[in-house]
């Protein structure tokens, strides 16, 4: 094994296990997926209820229509809030504690190190999607399955996912605190995703503003619709997010 991937598993546990034992963590965990729950419970009472109906419309929405991708929808609802509280000590809360320094003295570049707390990020929002996804999925023996809707649509989180949490990262690296990296964050989250708002309002729907907006990228694909230039969009916010936030890890080395 090289010792470039060692330094990077090597920080990606590290940073795992403070989100084990962190108990924020938990506790947005155990609050969403509960809160997630109960609105499939009730979306699912929605669809038994309405089956006589819609037995009637055999091209009908079914049971992922239904319950499948709005239960996937609030999962993104509650990613712009969940994520910056992840992401915001990652890197903040080393330079706070100053350990920071311990790490450039491990010899340890930046960006490893920003690779290995982003894919530590990465798998406990992974993670977070797999028990949101559990909920339609025990009930697959019971109905009927849109394997290509849902396989689409949870692309198209896991990539919101990880694209949230490179900007995450990123913003915790350059602040100071944790809590301005979890508003800065935030806001720059919100903005990524409505920054096309006003161009919608005035009935433009194409163009480069509705290019940049985040909702124009996910929306086709929890529709089922998979493009390249979604998936692209997504790889390229999140390598930018990932090189800036080296770039500055690399600017306080220098400058230790």
């Amino acid at each position: 094994m090289s010792h470039a991937l060692t330094n990077t598993i090597a920080v990606t546990r590290l940073e795992w296990r403070r989100l084990l034992v962190r108990p924020l963590a938990w506790v947005l965990a155990a609050l969403t997926v509960a809160w997630l729950a109960w609105n499939f419970t009730l979306m699912l009472g929605s669809f038994l209820s309405s089956q006589i109906q819609r037995a009637a419309q055999p091209d009908g929405p079914g049971f992922i229509d239904l319950v499948g991708v709005p239960l996937l929808g609030q999962l993104a609802q509650l990613a712009f809030l969940v994520v910056p509280l992840i992401t915001m000590s990652v890197i903040a809360g080393e330079r706070r504690n100053g350990t920071l320094p311990l790490l450039f003295a491990a010899g340890v570049p930046a960006w490893r190190i920003v690779l290995g707390k982003y894919l530590a990020v990465l798998g406990w929002l992974l993670l977070w999607l797999a028990l949101t996804l559990a909920m339609p999925l025990v009930l697959l023996h019971t109905t009927h399955f849109d394997w290509g809707k849902l396989g689409a649509a949870t692309l198209g989180l896991a990539l919101m996912l990880a694209a949230l949490g490179a900007v995450g990262v990123a913003c915790s690296a350059f602040s100071s605190h944790p809590a301005l990296a979890a508003a800065a964050a935030l806001v720059i989250m919100l903005a990524l995703w409505s920054v096309n708002l006003g161009a919608q309002m005035a009935g433009v729907n194409g163009g480069a503003i509705n290019w940049l907006a985040m909702s124009s990228h996910l929306q086709p694909l929890l529709r089922g619709l998979v493009s390249t230039t979604d998936i692209v969009w997504f790889v390229l916010l999140i390598a930018l997010a990932l090189a800036l936030a080296s770039r500055r890890l690399s600017a306080d080395r220098e400058r230790g």
